[in-house]
């Protein structure tokens, strides 16, 4: 296929939640005429949350521009919400791309750096509250398209945001031809999902996950804080 190619940048980051972006990788790696680019600070290996070992392709200085910009979540994005570096060089390889994403909590990312101010948005359903912090609504489904920020809520949500990222791309017929030849067709064992599973299980789960909950809150606090401190700044 000719014509100039299609770029797309995932973010890597120590961790992180590698399903969130290797999900989509799957499905954005096989459109026709794409470039992707394994984002980080180093070609070294960055280890997900639980272990695995990811090798990023481009470091900052060599990102081009983009046409879609990509950034999961994880425990690791609590370290790089206050990250100088990180937060300018998403707010700008992300604010100039076509399509601007995330999956999971990889939107904290995005709103820290200013790109979901006014925009609706999906997260995991733990975290999905932190987001009015920068200025975004929250919408529980598992794809969200608001103008030009597609973003897919918790995990394996990345990867029905892939084929719909593909659609927005390439067309819908080239996306189904994907959803088969992956044969995408999930089946889960169990039929739990957060709007009917039993509260006092919801209960449990938030009572276990309360106390990196707090900590992620705080630490999105001050990113919120900071954006605000550099907005009036900028004024």
């Amino acid at each position: 296929m000719s014509g100039k190619p299609i770029e797309i940048g995932i973010l890597f980051f120590p961790g992180m939640t590698q399903l969130d972006v290797t999900g989509p990788f799957e499905v954005f790696a096989r459109l026709p005429n794409v470039r992707m680019h394994l984002l980080w600070k180093s070609i070294e290996p960055v280890i997900s949350d639980v272990g695995l070992p990811l090798l990023p392709t481009t470091i900052f200085a060599d990102c081009p521009d983009l046409d879609v910009f990509c950034i999961g979540g994880g425990p690791g994005l609590v370290d790089f919400l206050g990250d100088d570096e990180v937060i300018a060089f998403v707010r700008d390889k992300g604010g100039s791309a076509r399509y601007v994403t995330s999956v999971c909590a990889g939107c904290l990312i995005l709103g820290a750096a200013g790109l979901l101010d006014g925009y609706k948005s999906a997260c995991h359903w733990l975290m999905s509250e932190q987001l009015a912090a920068f200025g975004a609504i929250a919408v529980n489904e598992r794809v969200v398209i608001d103008r030009n920020r597609i973003s897919g809520g918790g995990v394996t949500a990345g990867i029905d945001f892939g084929f719909q990222v593909a659609s927005e791309l390439c067309g819908e017929d080239v996306a189904k031809k994907l959803q088969l030849m992956l044969e995408y067709q999930p089946q889960p064992p169990f039929d739990i999902t957060v709007q009917n599973a039993p509260p006092e299980l919801l209960s449990q789960m938030r009572l276990e996950a309360e106390p990196w909950l707090r900590k992620r809150a705080a630490a999105v606090q001050k990113a919120a804080q900071k954006l605000k401190s550099n907005a009036m700044t900028v004024a």
